[in-house]
């Protein structure tokens, strides 16, 4: 049976008795305010994301730089780009709720998960990303799961009791994978495939989205346990690519 705590976690200072103006992403230690109302999942309590009423594809993917560049807003806003690019999010979240509305939806951030970062680095990537899904779904946006991994310690129970890269995320919906500037090499497509058949077995999922390449190497041995959908990478877009793949 699921692990499932229902906290609720205020931002107020005890002291003051009131609530306090957030100066600075540590000033509480953990972003309280991202998880308010939130259930939390699993040993090491990640944030639940609930999963959509309805499943609405994308028409397409594009990246939170680029926003400011679209005229219809018809776009699901991804982050699959450098952590340091959408930094603010994490530093004042409150301030992009209204932007995002705009937009379909988002897919929630894709913090990185390199194999050599220490455990502990990684599993608090794996928080943020869930924390602001929680946030962002909190007032009223349409938020994707987005999906990472690192090593074998973030998609297997070697060193862990729980896949930790999982946890937060509902079984049987839909949910995000990023492959681009991740399939490079012997090693990070080992990492990447081993990953992928771990998320699918964990998960269920009825839809993925892929953002980036599908190499057969890694997709063709999973291509009938759910729906791939694939988009483009906003450099392959630009140049001339498809907006979106097989469905």
């Amino acid at each position: 049976m699921e692990n499932l705590k229902s906290h609720y976690v205020g931002a107020r200072d005890p002291r003051a008795g009131r609530r306090r103006t957030r100066r600075c992403v540590i000033d509480d230690g953990f972003n309280s305010e991202l998880v308010e109302t939130a259930f939390f999942e699993g040993t090491l309590e990640m944030p639940r994301l609930e999963a959509p009423k309805e499943i609405v594809l994308p028409e397409r993917l594009i990246p939170f730089t680029k926003r400011n560049g679209s005229t219809d807003f018809s776009e699901t806003l991804v982050f699959y780009e450098q952590d340091v690019r959408f930094s603010g999010i994490l530093q004042k979240p409150e301030a992009y709720i209204d932007d995002f509305r705009r937009f379909r939806g988002i897919v929630s951030p894709d913090f990185s998960l390199y194999r050599d970062m220490p455990l502990q680095a990684q599993m608090n990537n794996v928080y943020r990303n869930r924390a602001l899904g929680c946030f962002f779904q909190r007032h009223g946006i349409y938020v994707i799961p987005n999906v990472r991994w690192g090593d074998e310690r973030s998609y297997t129970t070697a060193v862990l009791p729980e896949c930790f890269a999982f946890l937060g995320v509902p079984k049987h919906s839909i949910v995000s994978v990023g492959t681009f500037g991740c399939i490079q090499g012997e090693e990070n497509t080992r990492h990447f495939r081993d990953g992928l058949a771990a998320m699918l077995d964990h998960l269920e999922p009825e839809i993925v989205l892929v953002y980036g390449a599908m190499p057969d190497q890694i997709f063709a041995p999973v291509a009938d346990r759910t729906r791939f959908v694939r988009y483009p990478d906003w450099i392959s877009l630009k140049k001339g690519g498809c907006e979106d793949g097989n469905r």
